[in-house]
């Protein structure tokens, strides 16, 4: 009996550890995306600028892909998330200071590769921690993950009205962070190192009959970043708000999708995982093409309302799906679907700038609505 409540508290402590560091991850990057406007306006960068500056970030995701994934079969999860984390949060005080589009990028570079230690470290965690609740806990860090970026949106929105500098705004949060860092480090789960007994390529493709899953979490990632990036900026040259206002939207973005995290375990029972990502895609979709078609501060708000929520738990889902699947074993199954899924995550995004400049960022958004409706006829092959 004493062993249960032991191993109880253990359990507790382990998943409250994790999911600091999802909140890590989350603030970081939000707190970096919510300064993208002041940092382009600081460079005097134009779309086409930007966007080549972004593509650093997937860049030094992708190199280090390989070197993290031999890295967590040599060593256990907890050490590298503990040297991402550390990484993370060092690099994250940086843009604010660079003065050219070069060290721009080279922070973005470093600042990729970090967050890739960081994220799959972290996520290897989640899963060795999910094995000690009998019920599926996974959704609900992806819904901290969620707050921490709303957190960090807000943070960002509070820091724009009164006029602070991206360096200041910066590096206070990733002094913040340190601290989280370092204080719940000890109280993570202390796992081994997973030793892969038949080799692999360092990129591995996912099973044929899992290729709609990771077509799937492409689609719905690439326009989850894309959000990040460029709903600020939507904003500001397309709707013509303030930068406050701006921000407030990409807030609103946040928030919508924080929420639907947190209420999908429930809708889904309801509803069925293939119904909810058939809404989730038809969301997207509404929402992108109230936003271009209508860009007034009203309208366009709603229609980021409807993307966030589209968004919120197509991954957590495809994920639970995938996870059923007899063809492979689950981690690798999730590992691999997660790489394809982060292509769109990173690539995508970067790439809309060079269509702005081309055309229009109006056009770029209504491309990606096509991301709604690439997901609602994937999901119609799928089982549940």
């Amino acid at each position: 009996m004493l062993a249960d409540i032991h191993k109880g508290t253990d359990a507790r402590q382990y998943r409250i550890a994790t999911s600091v560091f999802f909140f890590i991850s989350g603030l970081g990057y939000s707190s970096w995306a919510s300064r993208i406007p002041s940092i382009q306006q600081q460079l005097h960068l134009n779309e086409a600028q930007l966007g080549g500056v972004l593509f650093a970030l997937p860049i030094g995701l992708m190199l280090t892909m390989p070197v993290t994934g031999k890295l967590l079969g040599n060593f256990s999860s907890r050490k590298i998330m503990i040297f991402g984390a550390l990484l993370f949060n060092l690099v994250l005080s940086l843009p604010g200071f660079t003065t050219s589009v070069w060290q721009l990028a080279l922070v973005l570079f470093c600042f990729g590769s970090a967050r890739n230690l960081l994220n799959l470290s972290m996520n290897a965690q989640a899963v060795q921690v999910q094995h000690l609740y009998p019920q599926s806990i996974m959704t609900t860090f992806h819904g901290i993950w969620s707050v921490a970026g709303f957190t960090g949106a807000a943070i960002g929105y509070l820091m724009v009205s009164m006029n602070i500098a991206p360096s200041y705004h910066l590096l206070l949060i990733s002094v913040l962070l340190l601290v989280f860092t370092i204080y719940y480090y000890p109280k993570t789960f202390p796992d081994q190192p997973v030793i892969e007994t038949i080799k692999k390529p360092p990129f591995s493709l996912p099973d044929k009959s899992l290729l709609k899953y990771s077509l799937i979490c492409f689609a719905c990632m690439a326009t989850e970043n894309t959000m990040y990036d460029w709903s600020g900026l939507y904003f500001e040259k397309v709707v013509h708000t303030t930068k406050p206002t701006a921000v407030a939207a990409f807030v609103i973005y946040m928030v919508a999708m924080t929420i639907g995290r947190f209420a999908g375990d429930r809708l889904v029972k309801k509803l069925g995982i293939k119904t909810m990502l058939q809404y989730s895609g038809w969301f997207i979709l509404t929402g992108l093409l109230l936003t271009i078609t209508f860009p007034y501060p009203v309208t366009a708000g709603i229609g980021f309302i409807f993307a966030g929520l589209g968004v919120a738990c197509v991954v957590p889902l495809v994920f639970s799906l995938a996870g059923k699947s007899k063809s492979a074993n689950s981690g690798q199954t999730l590992a691999s679907i997660s790489t394809i899924g982060y292509l769109g995550f990173l690539v995508v995004p970067p790439l809309i700038g060079f269509v702005a400049q081309a055309t229009s960022l109006r056009s770029s958004f209504a491309i990606m609505a096509i991301c709604g409706l690439l997901i609602v006829w994937m999901v119609r092959g799928i089982k549940e």
